[in-house]
């Protein structure tokens, strides 16, 4: 069975978790553990998930779950991962662990609305086995006034995203940025 690795899969990324754990073993990386024992517990498969607790700023401790979800469940044929700015390090390290095994890969990386998206592409080193996609998100616009995006609707376009596998996915809208919230 593939393996795909969900970070910050549950909080507005547990639907993708959810989703994903039908087809795949999914290693989820997470802070809270009552919010994994939850996750866990919505699951049809919930010996599909592999939970991970641990914090991905923490670089020695996040390359040990790493390579110990490898160890586990065998190297990532996917990942999606939600990862705040300034742990510049956690896909370097995924991407480092994960092409040891030289097989061919996905990154969904998911980036804020005002996230420089080609400024990311030139950032961000990852092998030539990895095929790198980017889903930004937005807001919506409705009735002259705009909002953020809810967690159902960022994992909606999160799913839609890994099942039309386009180099970029815009989830809601970013212009004009002027409305935004």
């Amino acid at each position: 069975m593939k393996h795909a690795l969900v970070v910050g899969g549950t909080g507005m990324l547990a639907d993708v978790s959810l989703f994903l754990a039908n087809d795949y073993r999914v290693s989820v990386i997470g802070r809270n553990k009552a919010r994994m024992d939850e996750l866990i517990k919505r699951a049809d498969r919930p010996a599909a998930i592999t939970p991970a607790l641990v914090n991905y700023r923490d670089e020695d401790l996040f390359k040990a779950q790493i390579k110990k979800l490898i160890e586990m469940n065998g190297p990532f044929d996917m990942v999606v991962a939600w990862i705040h700015s300034g742990a510049g390090h956690a896909i370097p390290i995924i991407a480092e662990e994960n092409n040891l095994f030289e097989q061919p890969w996905k990154l969904f990386h998911i980036l804020g609305s005002s996230t420089n998206l080609q400024e990311v592409i030139n950032g961000v080193k990852v092998p030539d086995s990895c095929l790198y996609r980017q889903i930004q998100l937005g807001f919506i616009i409705e009735h002259n006034r705009s909002r953020w995006l809810t967690h159902q609707e960022i994992s909606a376009g999160v799913i839609k995203a890994i099942t039309q596998d386009q180099p970029l996915h815009i989830i809601g809208t970013v212009e004009p940025w002027d409305m935004r919230p």
